[in-house]
């Protein structure tokens, strides 16, 4: 891994196929996350420098967008303040309209979803309709006009972000019975979804019952407020996977990678039973051991191709994982001596040649894939 920080590049810990720098072309955000954290205690680690590190006053309601330089650096292109002093930013995620203008979807304390147009770098739309915060917004990969938002009001919503139309509400009778924390769609399943919280489970949703009005919201011309939103009251399956908060959830093909505050990541393969709703069992595939990471709203992240998952702790190190492994390999674990908190977030570049990391301090972490030779001279 490259490091400019210091104006000397460092080598990966462990080799690992070809290492590059990033293009100029990519762009990133981050968005702060303010949460309470566990004491830590020092331990030992190998640390190498990051590429790039950008800090800015703790203001949690300012999403700021960047651009990644050849040469390591990141520069910023543009900034948004929210018109809410209150305002603290927990999650954000890139939309696009549907005719493909780039839109960038953010939200937290406030409940209100605030749409930045980052083409015309104007405040696009703001979405009302959950009642508490809003922890995690993701966006539907094969139709990028659609996300999706876990609130802490333990509902989930689906909104259209062309019409902004809030489609389907995910809650009431099999729903969640505290906070939503985490919130995915499946890659290629477009009727799929899963959600996790602070009630301790992981729920599978299909969308399949209701997609006509998933289709009706791109051709409705009445106001959004006056739209059929349908209650989705009953998953598909309710599972139990962790003895603790679930905090994050992601999709790896048909199965699910999910962590708790038990310092691992468990990918388990979920077993629905077609004749009976909300009943299933699971299986316990691997873990992926994460030390010290035993505190709530620490986020990963994987590339498109799920090659590489990119994980925080406590301590401010990375642990980046061979996710298709099995038994699981640790690609590498990334430390910085500027770094000393909690990294809240991560994000994996396209190809996973760049990882960028948020810590709670409000700094972003940049690193990049090098060769090995290369990052020696």
């Amino acid at each position: 891994w490259r490091g400019w920080a210091r104006g000397r590049g460092w080598g990966a810990r462990r080799r690992w196929g070809r290492w590059r720098p990033a293009g100029a072309g990519s762009t990133s955000s981050a968005a702060s996350t303010p949460r309470a954290s566990a004491r830590s205690t020092p331990s030992a680690s190998t640390s190498s420098t990051p590429a790039t590190t950008t800090s800015s006053p703790p203001s949690a309601g300012i999403v700021t967008t960047y651009r990644g330089l050849p040469d390591g650096n990141l520069a910023v292109l543009q900034a948004y303040i929210d018109a809410d002093d209150a305002q603290s930013f927990y999650t954000l995620s890139w939309a696009c309209d549907l005719d493909g203008t780039p839109l960038l979807v953010a939200a937290g304390s406030n409940a209100v979803i605030r749409v930045i147009n980052c083409a015309t770098e104007k405040l696009f739309k703001s979405f009302l309709g959950h009642g508490d915060s809003i922890n995690e917004i993701r966006t539907q990969p094969l139709k990028p006009s659609l996300f999706i938002s876990a609130s802490k009001d333990e509902s989930v919503r689906l909104w259209n972000v062309h019409t902004g139309i809030c489609i389907l509400i995910f809650a009431g009778g099999g729903g969640h019975r505290n906070e939503v924390l985490s919130v995915d769609f499946h890659p290629s399943d477009i009727y799929r979804i899963a959600s996790c919280g602070m009630d301790n489970t992981v729920k599978i949703w299909s969308m399949k019952e209701f997609w006509p009005y998933v289709e009706k919201s791109f051709t409705w011309t009445d106001l959004p407020s006056k739209f059929p939103t349908k209650f989705v009251q009953f998953p598909l399956m309710t599972s139990v996977v962790h003895s603790n908060y679930v905090d994050c959830t992601r999709w790896l093909g048909d199965f699910i990678l999910s962590k708790s505050v038990d310092n691992e990541i468990v990918l388990w393969e979920p077993k629905i039973k077609e004749q009976g709703p909300g009943e299933g069992s699971i299986d316990v595939l691997q873990k992926y051991p994460v030390p010290d990471c035993d505190i709530w709203f620490i986020k990963f992240s994987c590339d498109f191709h799920f090659n590489q998952l990119a994980i925080g702790n406590r301590e401010g190190k990375i642990y980046v994982w061979e996710v298709q492994a099995s038994p699981p390999v640790l690609i590498t674990r990334l430390s910085s001596p500027q770094c000393k908190m909690p990294i809240r977030q991560t994000a994996v570049s396209f190809d996973g040649s760049t990882i960028l990391a948020c810590g709670e301090d409000g700094s972003i972490y940049r690193w990049d894939e090098v060769e090995h030779q290369a990052a020696k001279n």
